[in-house]
């Protein structure tokens, strides 16, 4: 057996405790080996919806399934050892009844081995988070711009109004008193999301939301320049991946089409083996198909 010691992973209670404390470093992650890319850096790994966008295409996340949510995010788990991985709940698998987001986040949990699930809302869902955490399931709330309901809010930044501003304040709030572990704070004006910060006792992780949140995430296509459709206000690109694969994959297309590709190099050497001689072809065969 190897003597290597396998990294603890980071724990729900641990990220809770990050409170004021170091920042929690978080991104997205939908396959083995991104999830094994990213590991040794960040405290969190989220299997957001947001791969219904970056990975399958779709306009907004609110096609992607639970069946999905749980093959990728069971690779996740499976590329990781650090990380605390949280996979995200999809589009109405969690808002009919407490009870069925139960079932779907036992599932969750039971068939991917995450340590816990985001849920997006505030006030209308403390009962529901507060259901599933007295049952055993950690929550990551989710407030401010909510990408599952666009199609009835679009996409813009929260809280720039008084009533919008108060509104993210009370769902913060009720979803840290209901037991969340933490808080998503996506595109949320800055003073709003600096103030939900200094008033939560849990961790907000902020996403164009304040520096002063607790900890940061962003989707990791975004920050390597590998999801061209748009970029956010708040990304900053730290890679132009996008334009070195194009480029790798010209000169690879080049190659193959110069005949230059594969090269010696590229393929196995060996004695030219003896080969049987191919049989003639049967000519009633022939006749049949004229």
């Amino acid at each position: 057996m190897s003597s290597q010691k396998r990294p603890k992973r980071l724990s729900v209670p641990e990220i809770r405790a990050r409170k004021g404390g170091e920042k929690l470093v978080c991104l997205t992650a939908y396959t083995a080996p991104t999830a094994r890319l990213l590991d040794p850096y960040v405290d969190l790994l989220l299997v957001g919806d947001s791969l219904g966008m970056v990975l399958y295409g779709f306009e907004t996340t609110l096609p992607v399934t639970l069946d999905m949510m749980l093959v990728h995010g069971a690779a996740v788990v499976r590329g990781s050892a650090h990380a605390c991985v949280v996979v995200d709940m999809p589009f109405a698998t969690y808002q009919e009844s407490k009870e069925i987001a139960y079932r779907n986040a036992a599932r969750a949990l039971a068939e991917t081995g995450c340590a816990a699930v985001k849920l997006e809302g505030g006030r209308e869902l403390a009962e529901t988070i507060a259901f599933l955490v007295s049952r055993g399931i950690p929550v990551l709330g989710h407030v401010g711009l909510k990408p599952q309901s666009v199609q009835a809010t679009g996409y813009r930044a929260r809280g720039g109004a008084s009533a919008e501003a108060q509104a993210i304040l009370a769902d913060g709030r009720a979803v840290a008193e209901a037991g969340a572990f933490a808080v998503v704070v996506e595109g949320t004006v800055e003073p709003v999301a600096r103030r939900l910060t200094e008033e939560l006792a849990i961790p907000t992780i902020g996403i164009g939301a304040s520096p002063a949140c607790d900890g940061q995430i962003l989707v990791t296509e975004d920050i390597l320049g590998l999801f061209a459709e748009f970029t956010p206000r708040f990304v900053k690109r730290y890679a132009d991946l996008g334009d070195a694969v194009e480029k790798a994959v010209a000169a690879y297309a080049a190659d193959v089409r110069a005949g230059r590709f594969p090269g010696p190099e590229h393929v196995f050497a060996g004695r030219t083996p003896s080969l049987a001689p191919a049989p003639a072809p049967d000519p009633t065969s022939l006749r049949k198909r004229a």
